[in-house]
């Protein structure tokens, strides 16, 4: 790790895994605000009217990857990050942590590179007020405008031959199901990213615990864990995309727990950026590229 100016802030941490590098602000945040090849494009998105910022008390996104609660709270959610960040190596891991928030919630982002282009993430939240909260841990991967966002659905049968309900999903009040954007595939849902519409949001239960982006040329893949007998958030969701006009959002959930105080909640990813990739159009030759890609996509311990 090396500390290095970025997007107008002078201090962030540089984590380099083959030929990918992940940048992580320092002076706000903590925010994985770049991941990208060497000299390459950012995948992630940056708000440029808020790149550099520091200080303040009103919340920013910035942009790039963060760490939120679940379910989503117009005061608890969107507690400002706006300080500078406490960094240190442990074991391996590059660990990121703000000072507590104003309700005692503290959050923490671990973060170590393996194989080549591959990261494990740690995501932790620690309750260090007097109450116990409702929550769940909610990681935001938001990622730069021109991809499509990959979500697997579980293997399609046909009547009779499962009559229970399956691939659950979950629509907000501003969902269009006519949205050109959305495609619902035999073995996948699509959601491209488009600058000519707006907000638009779904949510599933994805037990195959991986999603991709594929932004030609370049493939980014997120796994993350699904819990059998688990509550999840917003009637069942561990995975959640969100896009507007400049941005997209790949987002995972934990289940849902009461955090007492002193207590910690911890989430669980790998990612893989995958440089050159040509995907086929074709959806089962899609599908099982994403799924080969996934596999490849080495998990932490705990996910």
């Amino acid at each position: 790790m090396e500390i290095v100016p970025y997007g107008g802030w002078l201090r962030c941490a540089r984590i380099v895994s083959g030929n990918i590098e992940a940048i992580v602000t320092l002076d706000v945040g903590p925010r994985i605000i770049r991941l990208g090849t060497i000299g390459g494009r950012n995948e992630l998105h940056e708000d440029p009217n808020e790149m550099g910022k520091i200080g303040g008390d009103e919340y920013r996104s910035y942009g790039g990857h963060r760490l939120w609660i679940a379910p989503e709270d117009k005061i608890r959610t969107y507690q400002p990050e706006n300080e500078s960040v406490n960094h240190r190596e442990e074991n391996g891991w590059f660990v990121f942590a703000p000072k507590p928030d104003r309700f005692g919630i503290q959050k923490e982002m671990r973060i170590k590179p393996v194989g080549d282009g591959g990261f494990h993430l740690e995501h932790r939240i620690t309750n260090h007020g007097k109450d116990a909260i409702h929550m769940s841990p909610w990681t935001l991967t938001v990622v730069t405008t021109g991809g499509t966002c990959l979500v697997p659905l579980e293997d399609f049968r046909p009547f009779p031959e499962q009559l229970t309900p399956a691939r659950p999903l979950v629509l907000w009040s501003y969902t269009d199901l006519t949205d050109p954007r959305l495609i619902f595939g035999r073995r996948l849902v699509h959601l491209s990213q488009d600058k000519r519409y707006g907000p638009t949001k779904l949510g599933m239960g994805v037990k195959q615990g991986y999603v991709g982006y594929y932004n030609p040329p370049n493939l980014f893949i997120k796994r993350f864990s699904h819990y059998e007998n688990q509550t999840y958030p917003d009637f069942g969701c561990n995975f959640e995309t969100f896009t507007r006009q400049d941005m997209l959002e790949v987002e995972a959930l934990g289940p849902l727990r009461d955090l007492k105080a002193g207590e910690t909640a911890t989430h669980y990813e790998a990612w893989k950026l995958i440089a050159n990739v040509e995907l086929s159009e074709e959806e089962d030759a899609l599908a099982a590229s994403l799924e080969a890609y996934a596999r490849d996509c080495a998990v932490p311990q705990g996910l």
